[in-house]
């Protein structure tokens, strides 16, 4: 198992993950480079919230979708408000988000789906991208966590309403968690940290660590161990292990860029059968 970056064409990268193969899915985590955004969204800004003008990040959307053989009209987005609610879409939902922001599927982020050829797309600027694959049920989900929905334990809550709506089964259930910022640059206040130390007692050692006596967040290990605390087996969760921060030039870094970028994207969508 393994995460890489794959050169499309055009000077568009995509992020995948080996366990997502493509009998089953087509997925993709975009970088920031081959779009047509100008500074500071500089330059495939994916999201429609963030001040880029709307018929350039259209224009992206069309170019990277495209390039993965879907369809960025039937794209489904949610508002995404740092929260832990998980919405199941359907063919009904198609569209929703694709080129009006206010048409986004309110206040919700995670999307979960059983329905073959809907792309399902999160946005991202530091924050986890967790996507998931149920093969034996066909169904996926995507989820976004921050710091917030990982503490509110978004990532177990997509898991489990996947469970309900499709009969996943956890133990079966295959999850990437993409580039994010790492524990290296993610320095929090120390109310913060006490949110997770009490969210996650049994793993307090691996999620809150001190760095130069400062508490530093990994949000990784945070999703992956919530996952498995509730039978995702370990060897079933591919991790990036890659810091958005870091790696700047290649992703959009919310707290490296000072807060004015733009944002990755984290598309799933199930094969036709």
């Amino acid at each position: 198992m393994s995460f890489v970056l794959e050169h499309m064409r055009d000077n568009l990268w995509r992020g995948k993950f080996s366990s997502f193969t493509e009998d089953l899915c087509v997925h993709g985590l975009t970088g920031r480079l081959g779009g047509v955004s100008k500074k500071p969204y500089d330059s495939l800004n994916m999201a429609l919230h963030v001040g880029d003008d709307p018929q350039t990040v259209w224009q992206n959307r069309q170019r990277f979708l495209h390039a993965l053989g879907l369809k960025p009209e039937n794209m489904v987005t949610p508002e995404q408000v740092h929260g832990d609610a998980v919405m199941r879409v359907g063919a009904a939902e198609a569209g929703r988000g694709a080129r009006d922001y206010a048409d986004a599927i309110a206040a919700t982020d995670a999307l979960i789906t059983d329905e073959p050829g809907l792309p399902l797309v999160l946005c991202f600027a530091d924050c986890t991208p967790i996507l998931f694959l149920d093969p034996e049920h066909r169904a996926i989900g995507i989820a976004h966590g921050g710091w917030k929905g990982t503490v509110n334990k978004i990532a177990q809550k997509t898991a489990q309403a996947m469970q309900r709506e499709f009969g996943t089964n956890p133990d079966e259930l295959l999850v990437g968690i993409g580039p994010a910022i790492g524990p290296c640059c993610y320095e929090v206040g120390e109310n913060v940290a006490d949110e997770f130390r009490q969210a996650f007692p049994a793993h307090e050692d691996k999620i809150v660590l001190a760095e130069d006596g400062k508490p530093h967040l990994n949000l990784w290990q945070a999703n992956r161990l919530q996952l498995m605390d509730i039978g995702v087996r370990s060897e079933n969760i591919e991790m990036a292990d890659t810091c958005t921060a870091c790696k700047h030039q290649w992703f959009y870094s919310y707290r490296a860029d000072g807060g004015t970028t733009g944002r990755m994207a984290a598309v799933l969508a199930l094969t036709k059968y």
